[in-house]
Parts: C-alpha cells; sequence; structure tokens
C-alpha cells in the first residue's frame, strides 16, 4: 500500500477538516484520478514508440494512443496520425504516482523554486506542465526525455482552496506564498 494513501487517512483527513472547516468526513477533499498527458507531434515512429514506453514506465500502465480527428495541411497532419498519449491513473497506482512525483521527481527539476499557482482551474483540479519528462527516476538515461507533459489532478473538491490545501497537505511544493 502506497505511504501517501495511509498518510491521507491517518495524517491528511483530520488537517484538512480542521483547515476548511469541515464536520463531515466524507466532505474531505480527496485525489480521485491524476491524468497525464504527453502530446508528440511530428516525430517518427521510433522516437514515437519510445515516448510511449517512457509514460509507461513513469506510470506502470500502458498509455492510450490520441490520434487527429481532422486533417490540417498547415500543420502536416493526417486524420487519424498518433498526436499524443494519455494515462488515466486512479487508486494504488496513483498514489503512488503522487509520492514519487512530489518526493523524487520535483526536486529533479533545475532551479526548481515550486509549482505554479495559476493552475487551478476554479473546479478544484489543478494541471501542471513539465518541459521535460527526463526529471522521473524510473527512466535510464539518454532516452528521449526532452518531451514535456501535463499532468492533472483531479480531486473531489468544488473550490480551488480545498484542492490547494490537499496538495499542499500531500506535499506539493507551490512557488510564493499565494
Amino acid at each position: 500500500m502506497a505511504r501517501l494513501k495511509d498518510e491521507y487517512a491517518s495524517r491528511m483527513v483530520p488537517q484538512l477538516e480542521k483547515e476548511l472547516g469541515i464536520t463531515n468526513k466524507m466532505l474531505v477533499p480527496r485525489l480521485q484520478k491524476i491524468v497525464l498527458n504527453m502530446a508528440f507531434g511530428i516525430v517518427s515512429k521510433d522516437e514515437q514508440k519510445q515516448l510511449v514506453d517512457d509514460l509507461a514506465a513513469i506510470t506502470g500502465q500502458k498509455p492510450q494512443l490520441c490520434r487527429a480527428k481532422k486533417s490540417i495541411s498547415n500543420f502536416k497532419l493526417r486524420e487519424g496520425m498518433v498526436i499524443g498519449a494519455k494515462v488515466t491513473l486512479r487508486g494504488e497506482r496513483m498514489w503512488e504516482f503522487a509520492e514519487r512525483m512530489i518526493s523524487a521527481a520535483l526536486p529533479r527539476i533545475r532551479d526548481f523554486r515550486g509549482v505554479s499557482n495559476r493552475g487551478f482551474d476554479g473546479a478544484g483540479n489543478y494541471t501542471m506542465g513539465l518541459k521535460e519528462h527526463a526529471i522521473f527516476p524510473e527512466l535510464v538515461e539518454g532516452g528521449a526525455g526532452h518531451s514535456g507533459m501535463d499532468i492533472t489532478f483531479v480531486t473531489s473538491s468544488r473550490d480551488d482552496k480545498a484542492c490547494k490545501a490537499l496538495l499542499v497537505a500531500m506535499g506539493m511544493p507551490f512557488a510564493g506564498r499565494n
């Protein structure tokens, strides 16, 4: 079982109840899923396979390929071309990924001063972008780690304040004091 999940149940729930003024434990915000999205652009089949393999190694789950819905000649895009991959993590894999990302991957970012405070969507979700996915320790050196990705934390909270309180309790390092 993931250490972060145990910590959520034992330490974070009472802390969030007190901090947010919640009396019912079922209303305490919780992490529902984490969605990782990686856009490839126009790359060769070998690079595409390497990026999909990297995403699978990071998440421990096979990525779903995203295809172009329509052709756009200015972007050299044809309908049905693979242009990205995504993974939705839930349950144990979600908690393990969140723990690895917060404790191992984020500190490996060069000149890291915390994640942005502007990634909240107003509905209790947080999205952050990474410029390189090579920060994850699961990847071997010399891979195709120069592609970025978006990571979305979907929570059960209805507002940004509760979502941020949950992420801070989990150990997410936000930049500044806002």
